[in-house]
């Protein structure tokens, strides 16, 4: 393995003092606080509705991999954007109930 190469959760730091790559390992951040909230969105998507699932207590690839797995329950496609999950189509109500059968405190929020 070259001194350049690294891994997903560290970050790659060179010092000129004394010419050596040196790897620092961070922690990934938790994005949400823990209050979930599910709404639905058109603005800004040429008129098509998108439910977005925020404040989720996860970050990295814990979140894609739940965000896959609620594509699968709504049956559509989606995407990870700022630590919030996009789901297509109108899934407000079955969100909410998954994601309280998950042990989330979910909560519909906007129209």
């Amino acid at each position: 393995m070259s001194n350049y190469q690294r891994n997903s959760q560290s970050k790659l730091v060179y010092s000129t003092d004394v010419g050596r790559v040196k790897e620092e390992v961070t922690k990934p951040e938790v994005v949400g606080d823990g209050n979930v909230r599910v709404r639905p969105e058109k603005k800004g998507r040429g008129g098509k509705m998108v439910t977005v699932i925020s404040g989720l207590p996860m970050a990295g690839n814990d979140l894609k991999a739940f965000a896959k797995q609620l594509k699968k329950r709504s049956g559509g496609g989606g995407a990870v954007k700022d630590g919030n999950i996009e789901l297509q189509g109108d899934h407000v109500d079955i969100m909410v109930d998954h994601l309280k059968k998950e042990g989330f405190d979910a909560k519909r929020s906007g129209g």
